[in-house]
């Protein structure tokens, strides 16, 4: 019985909201980190998208920058908890991930262009190997932040309603501003 007690009480600090925020702005802070990052240089990082040759040469900068674009979009939608953020950074992150194990493939020694020119990232774990490593350890938290989800029956919030947690929710509180004077 005390066994049974202490994992239940362990298991309910991990679904505790602190893990849950902490992992979301994490996540978070890594993609405005990387968008922010990428910004700055979107020439070397349209190079970075050309070495691994699944694109044509023209197409390279657009690319980098739609990328750009869903990785700050995305990186504060998490940190916000907006629907459709999480969703958003496991495509990117499973893609990521594919296209670093095409480079193993193929056999290329390139920089991944995470974090743009000049990461530290880039010269001290300049392997794809590391790189899919540390996506699969951001699908991990993902992969939390869906379990959390489905266990509390928590949901993020819509970004047409903003706050509100659903329509429903937000009809429920403009009628009782009606019907309560107060």
């Amino acid at each position: 019985m005390r066994i049974d007690g202490r994992i239940k009480d362990g298991l309910m600090r991990l679904l505790s909201p602190i893990p849950y925020r902490l992992i979301r702005v994490a996540l978070g802070g890594v993609f405005l980190y990387s968008g922010i990052s990428k910004s700055l240089d979107l020439g070397y990082f349209s190079e970075v998208i050309n070495a691994f040759g699944l694109l044509p040469s023209a197409l390279a900068y657009p690319a980098g920058v739609v990328i750009v674009i869903a990785e700050l979009v995305l990186g504060a939608g998490i940190i916000l908890d907006h629907k459709g953020a999480l969703g958003g950074l496991l495509v990117m992150l499973l893609g990521f991930m594919a296209v670093a194990g095409y480079a193993i493939l193929m056999g290329y020694d390139i920089d991944c262009g995470c974090f743009g020119p000049g990461a530290p990232e880039a010269e001290a774990f300049s392997s794809l190997r590391t790189v899919i490593a540390r996506d699969a350890v951001m699908v991990a938290g993902i992969a939390y932040l869906y379990l959390w989800r489905w266990k509390t029956g928590c949901r993020p919030r819509s970004f047409l309603l903003g706050s509100f947690p659903s329509a429903k929710g937000a009809r429920k509180l403009s009628s009782k501003d009606q019907h309560d004077p107060a």
